[in-house]
């Protein structure tokens, strides 16, 4: 399969190259509802663009910290599937360097390998967990929301902060007291 680069599906910029350090979020289908960030994107109209997302980022991020929607990954047996899941193609179509399963969204942060689109990964990721979890609550259909966001590791520093943020999540969110306490995370120590 061939890498896009830079791309859009009319949702948020995508770099898809072989080698890039990516930081991923993906969350289910109802952690954020479309309303509130159409809402906010509005608020922040009059911001300049770079500010703007900056500031749309860090409003998203707090709201999939407050636990809204259904959680279902908060139940082990689906946080087990997403751990899974990842495991799963780990060296073989991306390197794995950090991972954490929260109860609306997951955090990963790769390096993908030739030929392993980031978007195929991602699909990989959603289309199986998705039948494991559906199959677990007994129901059908999209647990995903349809896009996912992803960020192209700068340098070694930012390396450091997108691993630092994805540890500490669960802290942060008010789930745990350390980031090696969180049993569904690359930190975790137990």
């Amino acid at each position: 399969m061939d890498h896009k680069g830079w791309h859009s599906r009319g949702y948020f910029p995508h770099l898809d190259a072989p080698g890039e350090l990516q930081s991923i979020t993906f969350r289910l289908n109802d952690a954020v509802p479309k309303t509130v960030v159409d809402r906010w994107r509005r608020e922040l109209s009059h911001e300049p663009a770079s500010e703007r997302e900056r500031k749309l980022k860090t409003l998203v991020a707090r709201f999939e910290d407050s636990g809204y929607g259904s959680c279902l990954l908060r139940k082990d047996p689906h946080a087990n599937a997403i751990q899974e899941s990842l495991f799963h193609a780990d060296g073989m179509r991306y390197r794995l360097l950090e991972w954490c399963v929260m109860p609306n969204h997951v955090h990963v942060l790769i390096q993908s390998k030739e030929g392993m689109p980031l978007g195929e990964i991602v699909r990989t990721w959603k289309t199986y967990t998705a039948k494991v979890i559906n199959a677990g609550e007994g129901t059908k259909g999209s647990i995903w929301e349809a896009d996912y966001y992803d960020r192209c590791i700068r340098d070694l520093d930012h390396l450091e902060n997108a691993r630092l943020y994805i540890r500490k999540n669960p802290v942060k969110a008010g789930l745990c007291l350390s980031p090696e306490a969180w049993r569904w995370s690359s930190a975790f120590q137990g």
